[in-house]
């Protein structure tokens, strides 16, 4: 599994202070022991020590780019190639999390985001209320809420209840409320002091309209290098993007114009 995992999610795992170059131990100790987006006390760094350089998120905005969830101790969520989801292996101490165990983070708005699997595939909650990665593009089910209370933090999903995990290993979302089983938390591996635009795709970076043409140029099905681009208004975009809907905008423009593949 881990093995098709690698075909989708390319290039290695770059993990914070594992350097191989003598001149950079004296960094590797600098980034475990100074100050982390998550907090600079003794506490956090040994913490952050202990998962392999991945730091505990402690608000919404800390969110972006490689994050990992972690239930119980030292397990996180897992991706299957089969688009669901279990509780992986329990890592040792000072081990980071494996590649399978990796989402990207995306937000959607200030309260909500988007997770991507290394397959590709975008994070939704089945009919059942179990956690599944077979999207393409990011609709009302593919939005999460991250709850911030009392130093705790729980995953709201689209259907209003929390991420749990069951005695089978299933990943679901299926309690109202948030007791202790549905604590998670979320590691990054992100420096945001080195990346600030780390938690937007490539294709968000630039005008809506550059937006719009590079999800096309992704996703067209076209011939002749000939793209399809919607003539409808850009504001209809900017309004979509303020209301945290702008991927599934972009799918219905797209969808109007019959020429991306994964419309129906």
């Amino acid at each position: 599994m881990a093995d098709s995992y690698a075909l989708v999610k390319g290039g290695k795992l770059k993990i914070k202070g594992r350097k191989k170059e003598k001149k950079h131990k004296k960094l590797k100790k600098s980034k475990l022991d100074g100050e982390k987006p998550g907090g600079s006390n003794s506490a956090d760094n040994e913490d952050t020590a202990k998962h392999g350089g991945w730091w505990e998120v402690k608000e919404f905005d800390q969110i972006i780019g490689n994050v990992a969830i972690e239930m119980g101790d030292m397990t996180y969520i897992s991706a299957m190639d089969n688009g669901l989801f279990t509780l992986g292996d329990h890592r040792s101490e000072g081990e980071a999390p494996d590649p399978v165990e990796i989402l990207t983070a995306i937000k959607i708005n200030d309260t909500k985001l988007a997770l991507k699997s290394g397959y590709g595939k975008y994070l939704s909650v089945d009919t059942d209320g179990k956690l599944i990665g077979k999207s393409e593009a990011v609709g009302s089910r593919e939005q999460f809420e991250p709850v911030f209370q009392d130093g705790k933090l729980a995953i709201n999903g689209c259907n209003g209840r929390f991420i749990s995990v069951t005695k089978d290993g299933d990943i679901m979302c299926s309690s109202k409320t948030a007791g202790e089983k549905e604590m998670i938390k979320i590691r990054s591996s992100v420096d945001t002091d080195i990346d600030p635009l780390a938690g937007i795709p490539m294709e968000e970076r630039g005008t809506l309209k550059e937006s719009e043409i590079k999800y096309v140029k992704k996703f067209q099905s076209y011939r002749n290098n000939r793209l399809k681009i919607s003539d409808q208004a850009i504001g209809q975009l900017m309004q979509a993007r303020k209301e945290g809907k702008l991927h599934e905008s972009l799918l219905d423009r797209r969808e109007k114009m019959k020429a991306d593949r994964y419309c129906k």
